[in-house]
């Protein structure tokens, strides 16, 4: 709730406490969710937020039951490919350098938000691959990503030199603290759904091990694939799968196709 009252107030709402929510609050959030271009499944999640907020403060009443009355279409459900790869000027849209750096090695290696706003180069790094700590990723599984490009290296180069010995929480903050900094930045800098850089990192890993696209980057389909293309494309989705932190080679229909 705080990252939401954190853009009342930047909209210019002040002194506002929990129970301070008003019908024209909501419509607020809406306009500002809907001019920075975010789409309906993250509109409705937002709107999700803001029912649980009316609801523990006594004031359900405030809220429309209908997402449509606000303007917010319905999820769309068609599939699509959901890979992003952000440019250096996107990048160089996010102010805080803490959390520009987090963002580029989420498209550099496939990187959650959480592991990435706790990466300490230190000791992630290396040489060949990074290392990520159970205490870094979800569920608490540790798992190791190779560095195989020129870029990444490049990229692990600069954070070095960037926090040193330190992670990429500035030494005054918590991870608490620094989330919600993310958060604001990224907002702030129009950028929605940066899990797509995750959808971006499986594919271009999966055509880089194969030397083909995949279904979702307009790759063949499986059964077009023959048969020693499929045996490839079973043994690149495994790796691709565990990279990104999952054992379950089903789990890369979704960043695949």
């Amino acid at each position: 709730m705080q990252r939401h009252a954190n853009t009342l107030q930047e909209l210019g709402f002040y002194h506002m406490h929990a129970t301070s929510l008003k019908p024209k609050h909501v419509t607020a959030l809406v306009e500002h969710w809907i001019a920075n271009g975010n789409t309906a499944g993250t509109l409705q999640n937002y709107m999700s937020d803001i029912r649980w907020w009316a609801e523990k403060v006594g004031k359900s009443h405030i809220m429309h039951p209908s997402n449509e009355h606000y303007g917010i279409p319905p999820r769309d459900h068609t599939p699509r490919d959901k890979a992003q790869l952000l440019s250096e000027d996107r990048l160089l849209s996010i102010e805080n350098d803490f959390v520009r750096t987090s963002v580029r090695l989420q498209q550099a290696f496939g990187l959650r938000r959480e592991e990435s706003i706790k990466f300490r180069p230190s000791y992630a790094d290396q040489k060949t691959f990074i290392r990520l700590k159970g205490s870094w990723t979800k569920g608490g599984r540790p798992r190791d990503i190779p560095i195989a490009e020129p870029s990444q290296r490049e990229l692990l180069d600069q954070v070095h030199e960037f926090v040193g010995s330190g992670s990429l929480i500035p030494n005054e903050c918590l991870y608490k603290h620094q989330l919600r900094r993310y958060d604001y930045h990224v907002e702030k800098a129009g950028l929605n759904n940066l899990h797509g850089l995750r959808h971006g990192y499986a594919q271009r890993r999966y055509l880089r091990l194969t030397g083909w696209y995949p279904p979702s980057g307009g790759g063949p389909k499986f059964s077009e694939l023959t048969k020693t293309q499929q045996e490839i494309d079973q043994e690149v989705r495994l790796k691709v799968s565990r990279e990104l932190g999952h054992n379950r080679i089903e789990i890369t229909r979704v960043y695949l196709g």
